[in-house]
């Protein structure tokens, strides 16, 4: 038995099946943790949600941003891009039976204290046990009244824990700090804006400097194609190796800690937005 971490897939279904095919994943016995972002920019992001959900418990995977952006669009609060290629799936016969499987998906996946999948990161000051306590709360929530949630979760503040006053915040904060962040200021406040790569002369730093370099647990992420998969912290592996910018697909096997790449989409106009 072998268990892959795979980054962001972002509806490249094609590239998908040829790493599967690359490391002979059998999901009679192999699993696969996917970091998020199944969805958006690719062009087969229908046939990439019917895939892993079909694949049952041989799939474990949690939500980043543009899942969520999706299931926030099927209660009218989403933000749909047209380069986002998501108008087959959206007219989808079973479209709701995808966004309602999706709503049940966690923010955070922690099979034992070693290792913790996310889509973004871990904000500063919050630990493995926090990380999954907030996460359930927000799943919890996304659950029982997905409409209200996603009509409230977008926005940049609050950008730090200790000034959530609420639980609106509190959610929003989470939402933001798993599912988008990147950099954070030296207090350890969310930066949401930018995207390139760590800048030495830059102020702001990686949210995974923040981070304990003695830290049990592993932190497996996907979201920073700028990356190229390139993370140095002993205790954070990068998985998001830009597949939908004609970069690379990439899977991380947990107990080989081998990685495997193949080609990603090609296409001749790439939008970046």
């Amino acid at each position: 038995m072998a268990s892959y971490v795979i980054g962001d897939i972002q509806g490249c279904y094609d590239q998908l099946q040829h790493l599967l095919t690359t490391i002979d994943f059998n999901e009679k016995q192999d699993q696969l943790w996917l970091c998020g972002d199944l969805v958006a920019r690719g062009p087969k992001s229908l046939e990439t949600l019917r895939f892993i959900r079909d694949l049952g418990t041989a799939a474990v995977t949690v939500l980043g941003n543009h899942d969520l952006n999706l299931i926030a669009s099927a209660y009218g609060y989403g933000r749909i891009k047209v380069s986002d290629q998501l108008d087959s799936l959206q007219k989808a016969a079973d479209f709701d039976e995808l966004i309602h499987w999706l709503t049940q998906q966690p923010l955070v996946h922690s099979p034992d204290e070693q290792h913790l999948l996310v889509h973004a990161g871990i904000p500063p000051g919050w630990d493995r046990t926090q990380a999954l306590a907030q996460a359930q709360r927000v799943s919890e929530a996304l659950q029982q009244d997905a409409k209200s949630l996603t009509a409230t979760m977008y926005g940049n503040e609050p950008s730090s824990w200790s000034t959530s006053d609420n639980m609106d915040d509190q959610l929003r904060f989470t939402i933001n700090a798993l599912t988008r962040m990147r950099f954070c200021h030296p207090d350890g406040r969310l930066e949401l804006q930018e995207k390139g790569e760590p800048d030495s002369k830059s102020p702001l730093k990686p949210w995974f400097d923040f981070w304990p370099q003695q830290a049990t647990t592993t932190i497996l992420f996907g979201h920073w194609a700028a990356l190229n998969g390139v993370c140095l912290h002993p205790k954070a592996i990068a998985l998001d190796t830009g597949c939908v910018w004609g970069n690379l697909l990439t899977a991380y096997c947990i107990q080989t800690k081998q990685r495997y790449s193949v080609n990603g989409y090609q296409k001749k106009t790439m939008l970046i937005d």
